[in-house]
């Protein structure tokens, strides 16, 4: 599965664990929050003035090694 800057946070964590990490080297420390529970990557990336096509490469690189 690839991972879009459209999809959820949460949904992302729940689902791939393995990208918390990746999250959290970024600088988005709101995993838990409730916000992260409906909004999407590019959103939350925005918001903490993180560079989002860095962290989409990060996040899709930590679910193909997961997948290895």
């Amino acid at each position: 599965m690839v991972i879009t800057k459209d999809m959820p946070i949460g949904e992302v964590v729940q689902k791939h664990p393995e990208t918390v990490q990746v999250f959290l080297s970024h600088g988005l420390m709101c995993l838990g929050c409730a916000v992260a529970r409906y909004e999407n990557i590019e959103q939350g990336a925005m918001a903490h003035g993180i560079d989002v096509e860095a962290l989409m490469k990060d996040l899709n690189a930590a679910v193909s090694v997961g997948d290895n």
